[in-house]
C-alpha cells in the first residue's frame, strides 16, 4: 500500500495537566503517515484523486485551535478519529510531540497506530 506523510506539521493548541499549561497556545509536532493508493492520481495527475496535504495540515490545526485537553493521548485520539472520519482514511500512524515539556529532554509524546492497512 501507498503512503502519503506530512512531517513536523506545527499545530498550536492548548494542552496540558497543569493550569498554567493552558494560559497560552503551546506547538506540537505532528508526524503522519497515511495508506492510501496513490495510483489514480499518478496516472491522471490531479488533486482530487489523492489527499489534499494542505486541506489536512489545515483541519489538524483546526483542531488544535479549537481544543483544550490535557493529554496528548487524548489530543492525538481526536485527531485520528477526525482524519478516518473527514478523510475516509483507514490506517494511520500519528505521533505527536510536545517540545521542552520536561526539562532536559527536546520533547515528549505519543506515537498511535489506527485502522488497517490492505494488502
Amino acid at each position: 500500500m501507498d503512503r502519503i506523510f506530512l512531517e513536523r506539521l506545527h499545530v498550536d493548541t492548548r494542552i496540558g495537566v497543569y493550569a498554567h499549561e493552558h494560559e497560552a497556545l503551546r506547538p506540537l509536532l505532528l508526524d503522519l503517515e497515511l495508506a492510501w493508493d496513490t495510483h489514480r492520481a499518478g496516472m491522471s495527475d490531479r488533486l482530487a484523486d489523492t489527499l489534499d496535504y494542505a486541506a489536512i495540515a489545515n483541519r489538524l490545526r483546526e483542531l488544535g485551535a479549537a481544543c483544550e485537553v490535557q493529554l496528548l493521548e487524548t489530543f492525538a485520539a481526536r485527531c485520528v478519529e477526525m482524519l478516518q472520519r473527514e478523510f475516509g482514511i483507514t490506517w494511520l500512524h500519528l505521533t505527536v510531540r510536545k517540545p521542552a515539556a520536561v526539562d532536559q529532554c527536546a520533547a515528549v509524546g505519543v506515537s498511535i497506530e489506527r485502522g488497517w492497512e490492505p494488502l
